[in-house]
């Protein structure tokens, strides 16, 4: 429910928006989280595996559909709540968005799951480690090839178009020709989707719009300043290909909570052993962003996956304890009720049935409705 307001409430509660970049804000903390409890239950959907050819196949089929779902549902076949129209030319479809990225992290957590856990027993935290070394090892290699590429990637000059007033085009060309850069016009992020996607398949809104050298009214969006980089206007996608390799990070950390319930069965054992992991990322990634690698969202940082992460594990071991240690579930049923429906829900959002729903009750005039009060965009 916290994406729903983050994606169509932004603008009324600032706090409630994605930080324009550098940062981290209430809202960029959702999809980690989801990404997170996704691993978590996939340690107990493949708690045991009889068949690995199996589930391989139908991990695989899964993934498929729900990348197949977000690619109807953000790639721009629905043009909004004040344009019931629908279609979208297939040579400027948006190919990555978030179902497509939770899918990706889904399939690659799986097969870990599936094809790459010992057969040790476990007494102890070092005896988790050790039946897990491969995922964890695995882990370890995405991160470090995030790195290499995101810190040792050439990126040159390029350029992208826009339309312009009477259906002209204008040409804008950013200078780079540099590496490890960690802005938003000259990361190597961005300049992997545009060679491997194509800047045509990106998302056209892109996140920095709303940045202080973007928009003279950031961290909203606004009119661009008179000395605007040449940047501002280009096409990112938040949820693109180098970005969505450390989401794989986040659910196979998630993961790893997961054999921690699996494997110890007393409360103060889980809870013990979700607390020290969880104070140890925060630690390093607050210690990473202090050196200079900064948190950051659109690039799904290193430090970014930690603090994430770190604060989901805190806030599991914190639902853990009031639920299933002091009983207190009522105050959970209706979150547990849209965990179970997150998909749906998600559905009804991004093809603007919900918001029609919603916007078609209103006082005096149709202006006037709860869309509006909440402000929500049109």
């Amino acid at each position: 429910q916290l994406m729903i307001i983050v994606d169509d409430a932004g603008s009324f509660l600032p706090a409630m928006n994605h930080s324009p970049w550098e940062g981290v804000t209430i809202a960029d903390f959702v999809m980690p989280f989801f990404l997170f409890i996704v691993g978590v239950a996939l340690a107990l959907a493949y708690k045991r595996v009889p068949d690995k050819l199996d589930a391989t196949r139908k991990a695989t089929l899964r993934a498929l559909k729900l990348f197949c779902v977000g690619l109807v549902l953000q790639g721009g076949f629905f043009h909004g709540v004040r344009s019931l129209t629908f279609g979208v030319d297939i040579t400027q479809i948006r190919l990555m968005g978030i179902l497509q990225r939770i899918a990706i992290a889904y399939l690659v957590t799986a097969l870990c799951q599936i094809w790459l856990k010992g057969d040790d027993d476990v007494d102890s935290g070092l005896d988790l480690i050790k039946r897990y070394r491969y995922q964890l090892l695995a882990g370890l290699l995405i991160t470090i090839t995030y790195m290499v590429l995101l810190y040792g990637t050439y990126v040159p000059d390029w350029e992208y178009r826009i339309s312009g007033p009477g259906s002209t085009e204008k040409t804008f060309t950013v200078k780079c020709g540099v590496r490890g850069d960690s802005g938003p016009g000259c990361n190597a992020v961005g300049m992997i989707d545009r060679k491997i996607l194509g800047i045509q398949h990106l998302y056209g809104r892109p996140v920095y719009a709303r940045s202080q050298q973007c928009s003279i009214d950031s961290p909203q969006n606004g009119p661009l300043p008179p000395d605007a980089p040449s940047w501002c206007q280009a096409p990112f996608d938040p949820e693109g290909l180098l970005s969505s390799v450390m989401a794989i990070v986040t659910c196979l950390i998630g993961l790893q909570y997961g054999h921690i319930i699996v494997h110890f069965q007393k409360h103060r054992e889980r809870i013990m052993h979700w607390l020290v992991p969880s104070f140890g990322m925060l630690v390093l990634a607050f210690a990473m962003d202090f050196f200079g690698m900064h948190m950051n969202k659109p690039l799904y940082t290193v430090s970014y996956t930690l603090c994430t992460a770190g604060t989901a594990g805190l806030l599991f071991a914190g639902i853990y304890t009031l639920v299933d240690l002091y009983g207190y579930r009522r105050p959970t049923i209706a979150m547990e009720w849209m965990g179970m429906h997150a998909l749906m829900i998600f559905v009804l959002i991004a093809c603007n049935i919900l918001p029609i729903f919603i916007h078609g009750f209103y006082w005096g005039e149709p202006n006037n409705n709860l869309l509006k009060f909440i402000g929500i965009r049109a």
